[in-house]
């Protein structure tokens, strides 16, 4: 196998990897919506 493939098959491997490393959906804080206290008014009433 020559080289320039390797090294394509390798930067397409590693791309396909960190594919899967990120999350999906909007951010959102862990926990019942009920107990999360952020974000609030500044300073506090």
């Amino acid at each position: 196998m020559r080289f320039s493939t390797r090294l394509f098959c390798l930067a397409l491997l590693g791309s396909v990897m960190l594919t899967g490393c990120g999350k999906k959906g909007a951010p959102h804080a862990p926990g019942p919506a009920s107990a999360i206290t952020y974000p609030h008014s500044y300073p506090p009433e």
